[in-house]
């Protein structure tokens, strides 16, 4: 089959590789679509994936072509999204419920070949069946819903929040979408990239910008979201959180990533500083919203490319052009 691998540290291409294999619990699926995402940049700058070369991917869905020995639950032609967690059950996080915060933390397309492929393996366990009237090819973005879903589970909201959001691309939009639907009064949204604010206006925002200073909030906000990871919007967000508001860091930062915090203005205005790590029970619940249509794909997918162009896709991905790129093989 054809895959993209990431070879070393810079190095990505598209090669012929063996045919997967499913294990007694395993599916083989066969891919529809599978997103990029920062996670994907990170693999690429030689983070994250323990151990290069890797296929990359952790953002898909497709359709079950075999089945191990010892799996009942779904079976060949059913419509899957998989969750690319793979969490040890064994350690004290996992014990605990935490499995996000796995002690030997791995993942489909990070540390095992992932969904950059004309054909995946999975745990049964991993597959969520997507109904009938769902477009499979538009199922990639039940992955990075999930992850936004967790932040909101983090975030624990009140009603009526004020929100600001940093970052309009992808996990940016989908917060926007949640927020909304979250019960805020507000959510503002700042992006360096017009093209990307232009998407967030659209989705409904309260306000979009490209600097905080351009709202009137000299108060803050009640909740402050950075979907970038860039060293200079945390440290502008960190400085823009209301009393007794939370600030999240939800954007992927480089390793070496600093901010500056105020412990005494921590202390005395009771802020809550938290962040959210991938998937965590919140899977399942964001397949239901995709089936619902909290998202619209034709506003999230900007550009849907071969298989063959993965090298492409990533270097657009990180131009910062468009807005979720997926893969079809």
């Amino acid at each position: 089959m054809r895959a993209a691998i990431v070879e070393a540290p810079g190095k990505v291409s598209v090669t012929t590789v063996e045919d997967p294999t499913p294990g007694r619990r395993d599916v083989v699926v066969k891919v529809a679509s599978c997103g990029l995402c920062g996670t994907d940049l990170h693999i690429l700058q030689g983070e994250f994936a323990p151990t290069l070369p890797i296929v990359p991917g952790h953002e898909f869905a497709g359709e079950i072509v075999a089945v191990g020995n010892d799996v009942t639950e779904l079976a060949v032609g059913d419509k899957v999204a998989v969750d690319p967690s793979l969490h040890c059950h064994e350690c004290r996080y996992c014990r605990s419920g935490r499995g996000n915060l796995c002690d030997n933390w791995a993942a489909i397309g990070v540390t095992v070949p992932g969904g950059a492929a004309e054909f995946a393996v999975a745990p049964v366990a991993n597959c969520v069946k997507l109904p009938d009237h769902m477009d499979v090819t538009d199922a990639a973005l039940i992955e990075p819903l999930s992850c936004a879903v967790r932040g909101y589970d983090v975030l624990k909201s009140n009603l009526g929040s004020e929100v600001l959001i940093y970052g309009s691309g992808t996990m940016g939009l989908m917060m926007l979408e949640l927020a909304k639907r979250t019960g805020a009064a507000s959510v503002e949204v700042l992006d360096i990239n017009a093209q990307r604010l232009e998407t967030a206006k659209l989705l409904g925002c309260t306000g979009a910008a490209a600097r905080a200073e351009e709202f009137d909030r000299p108060g803050g906000w009640d909740v402050v979201i950075d979907a970038t990871g860039n060293a200079g919007a945390i440290q502008d967000g960190l400085g823009r959180v209301a009393k007794g508001g939370t600030f999240l860091q939800f954007g992927v930062a480089d390793y070496a990533t600093t901010a500056v915090i105020e412990p005494y203005r921590i202390y005395n205005q009771e802020i809550t500083i938290t962040g959210s790590m991938a998937v965590l029970h919140s899977y399942e619940r964001a397949a239901a919203l995709f089936a619902s249509g909290v998202l619209d794909p034709a506003v999230f997918i900007s550009d849907r490319l071969p298989l063959e162009q993965y090298p492409q896709a990533i270097d657009q991905f990180k131009a910062g052009v468009g807005r979720k790129i997926v893969v079809q093989p």
